[in-house]
């Protein structure tokens, strides 16, 4: 997804936006994963939560691209 987002008037790049977005959903997803005790099944735990974040910023470009011009973000 190549394209900006305004932003109080000023332009942002939209992969910029969702790294944001995708950061912060990375913060209770994390908890979620603690408490279910999945990082005693995962070799590197910081390399985990690379992926696990690649993962959401990516998927989160892929639904921005899907979505209608009147739900994206002004």
């Amino acid at each position: 997804m190549i394209g900006e987002i305004e932003l109080i008037e000023v332009m942002v790049p939209a992969a910029l936006v969702w790294a944001i977005v995708a950061g912060l959903l990375i913060i209770p997803l994390r908890r979620v994963l603690l408490q279910f005790r999945v990082y005693r099944l995962v070799w590197h735990p910081a390399l985990f939560d690379l992926a696990l974040f690649f993962i959401l910023w990516t998927g989160l470009a892929l639904l921005a691209e899907d979505l209608p011009p009147a739900l994206a973000l002004p």
